[in-house]
């Protein structure tokens, strides 16, 4: 149950970054996505020991956690738009792919990574919003520079 916490609330505060800057994969998705692959991986791990009765089978635990990475990234391309020569979506894309797998850490208990994995796409998050937003502004002030000198030269 610690996995499954520890991925709702990686998840959640992922979610809660994508929930106020209103993209389409805000708390409620990431919350999901991060819980359902913690327990997925879980389950790939411990949830099939009964079944073996023989010393000659072995079990796979990476084989659900595959399953899931290639499943996330079906979700996520559906989330993908080309519109007008643009590309929208593939940020929120992103998001929910690395959500799954910060869940997938936690379901293998490997908390501290999935923790700074959190913190680094949090970071990345936010720096590219305000980096994005200064170049903007800058290349807005430029434009508007260029044309107050064109002005002033007419």
């Amino acid at each position: 149950m610690l996995r499954l916490a520890c991925a709702a609330l990686f998840g959640g505060i992922i979610g809660v970054e994508r929930e106020y800057r209103a993209k389409e994969a805000g708390f409620r998705t990431n919350f999901l996505v991060a819980v359902g692959s913690a327990l997925f991986m879980i389950l790939s791990a411990y949830g099939f020991d009964g079944a073996l009765v023989s010393e000659q089978h072995r079990l796979d635990v990476s084989r659900i956690a595959a399953q899931v990475v290639t499943g996330i990234g079906f979700i996520g391309a559906g989330t993908i738009i080309l519109r007008k020569n643009m590309v929208r979506g593939l940020t929120t894309a992103a998001c929910v792919w690395v959500v799954a797998a910060i869940g997938l850490a936690c379901g293998a208990g490997l908390y501290l990574l999935a923790g700074f994995t959190t913190l680094l796409v949090l970071i990345g998050l936010e720096a590219f919003n305000v980096l994005l937003r200064k170049m903007k502004r800058h290349s807005y002030d430029d434009e508007t520079d260029k044309q107050d000198s064109d002005a002033m030269k007419n």
